[in-house]
């Protein structure tokens, strides 16, 4: 038979016991009484392994779930204790950065410098060349003006101071020099 067919025979039959007993005032109580160690012992005769077994499950589900936990648990005291030594060398990593950082930028400012140094340099070489190529340019030119001037006023002198005789000699002397060289 099964534990639900046999709990219900029992309450059919103790709940007209029941009324009868309480149509009994005399007894009343004592009926009472039975029918309740009855009831309590056929709940627990039935009852007793599934409630065991649950409580026995709910037991190892609790168990579980503190090991769980106690895990959980262990991981993130761990993962503290890590951030924690992370966070204590943060300052020595800000530091290093900024020490990084300060080596690039005076190196930058270095290689800025030379650069600035050495375009400043041929500026100033490309200036003596051209100072140097101006200043040649206008000597050349004086010279120039200045010989011209001086075929200019050796023409007047020559003009002012040589007649006729003096120009047949001189072209006689030029002539004779040209055959001279001629005959060489």
């Amino acid at each position: 038979m099964s534990p639900a067919l046999v709990f219900a025979l029992v309450l059919a039959f103790a709940a007209p016991a029941s009324a009868a007993a309480e149509a009994e005032s005399e007894g009343g109580l004592v009926w009472h009484f039975l029918n309740l160690a009855l009831m309590l012992g056929v709940l627990i005769y039935f009852a007793r392994k599934p409630v065991l077994t649950y409580l026995a499950g709910r037991r190892d589900g609790i168990a579980k779930n503190l090991e769980s936990s106690a895990a959980l648990l262990a991981e993130a005291e761990r993962r503290l204790e890590e951030w924690n030594r992370k966070a204590a060398h943060l300052d020595e990593q800000v530091a290093e950065i900024r020490a990084a950082a300060e080596r690039a930028a005076a190196a930058e400012r270095d290689r800025i410098l030379a650069d600035a140094r050495a375009a400043a340099e041929r500026i100033r070489q490309g200036a003596v060349a051209v100072a140097e190529r101006e200043l040649s340019q206008a000597r050349e030119a004086l010279r120039r003006e200045a010989a011209d001037l001086a075929v200019e006023v050796a023409g007047r002198i020559l003009r002012e101071h040589v007649d006729d005789r003096d120009r047949s000699r001189l072209l006689d002397e030029f002539i004779g020099r040209v055959e001279q060289r001629g005959t060489r």
